[in-house]
Parts: structure tokens; C-alpha cells; sequence
């Protein structure tokens, strides 16, 4: 039989065993829980704590694009080069080529579409391209032929240069068709490019 000191090592040896294997067991548990968390929080994090817009959009991938504007006698339409976010489809790639209309030009040249206009989204079928702006698209035009003759055209010689779905385009104002932007303009049918009104000459590169 075992005596009183090796039974009293024994048991020492046991607890000393059973404190070692709860002490494994709590830094597992914490390091599995650690990480755990670490995962949460990093899955999440885009949700938590949003991205600010303008660096988010710089971060996208940017495509090069040919913009129409008209020159300062409004005779010619002049082509700018300008770096666009890239669409995931043609869609995309149409509404943010007509912001950049909007936006106006950076090299000199005239904008077509008045500054507080605004797209609320396009839609494609069949080659036709449909525009939809908010009033203030026909509210601020300045109006007159040229002017009207500059916008319409400014838009669908862009899209199409760009995007080969597009062959035409049809604009509305607030989900309605419009007949003219102010009187000078027929736009009762979708509008063709003219590539008479283009000018060789380049504003930028």
C-alpha cells in the first residue's frame, strides 16, 4: 500500500494537473473568443464605421471617356477627355458619363446642361437610351436654338461615342417625355448623334 506522503504527492500531482488543464482550457477559450471578436468586428467594420463617399469613389476604378460641349460661339461641339468612375454595366457607365455633363467642362469650352440640373437615372433598351433630369433641367436652360440644339446634341453624341448600346437617345423631364426643352428643339422622337456638329479640334487630351 501506498503511504500517507506518496498518496499526499499523488493528489498534489492530480490538483496540480487538473489547475494546469483549467488554466489551457480559459487561455483557449480567451484567444478563441479574441479572435472571434476580431472577426466580428472586422466584417462588420464597413457597416460600423461607413467609408466617407468621396474616398470610397476614389477608390473605384476609373474609365476614359470622350464628353461633348459646345465651343463659346455654340456653332460646334468640342470633345474634352475626362476620367470617369467605371459602370459594372452600361447603365452605370451611361449615368455616370451624363454626370459628367452635368459637371461642365474643364477646358474652356461651354457646358450644354444647365449647373442645377440633375439625372435621376436612365434606362436602355433597344438602342434607346431614356434620360430622365429633374425640372430644373428645362427650369434654368437659358433656351434659344443653339442652346437647345447644343444640349440635346452634347448627350447623344456622348452617349453613343461611348457606349455602342446606345444609338439614340430620348429625354424626359420627372418621368415624363418632353416635346421641347423651350420651343426650339423637337423632341417628340429619340435623337440620333451629329457628327456634322462635332469639331476635329480637341479640348485636353
Amino acid at each position: 500500500m501506498a503511504s500517507k506522503r506518496q498518496r499526499r504527492t499523488e493528489e498534489f500531482k492530480t490538483r496540480k494537473k487538473k489547475k494546469t488543464f483549467r488554466l489551457l482550457f480559459v487561455v483557449a477559450a480567451v484567444l478563441i473568443g479574441g479572435g472571434f471578436l476580431a472577426f466580428l468586428f472586422w466584417a462588420l467594420s464597413d457597416t460600423l464605421f461607413p467609408p466617407d463617399a468621396q474616398e470610397a469613389a476614389a477608390k473605384r476604378e476609373r474609365k476614359e471617356v470622350t464628353l461633348f460641349f459646345s465651343d463659346a460661339n455654340e456653332r460646334f461641339l468640342v470633345q474634352e477627355k475626362r476620367l470617369v468612375p467605371k459602370g459594372k454595366n452600361a447603365v452605370a457607365q451611361a449615368e455616370e458619363i451624363v454626370r459628367a455633363l452635368v459637371e461642365g467642362p474643364k477646358m474652356g469650352t461651354v457646358r450644354t446642361i444647365p449647373a442645377g440640373a440633375k439625372l435621376q437615372g436612365i434606362r436602355i433598351a433597344d438602342g434607346t437610351a431614356v434620360l430622365n433630369f429633374d425640372n430644373p433641367f428645362i427650369e434654368q436652360h437659358p433656351g434659344g436654338t443653339a442652346s437647345e440644339v447644343a444640349t440635346v446634341y452634347s448627350l447623344a453624341n456622348t452617349l453613343a461615342h461611348n457606349l455602342p448600346e446606345i444609338k439614340r437617345i430620348r429625354i424626359q423631364v420627372g418621368g415624363r417625355d418632353v416635346t421641347t426643352i423651350k420651343g426650339h428643339v423637337d423632341l417628340r422622337e429619340p435623337v440620333t448623334p451629329n457628327k456634322e456638329l462635332a469639331k476635329q479640334a480637341r479640348a485636353g487630351g
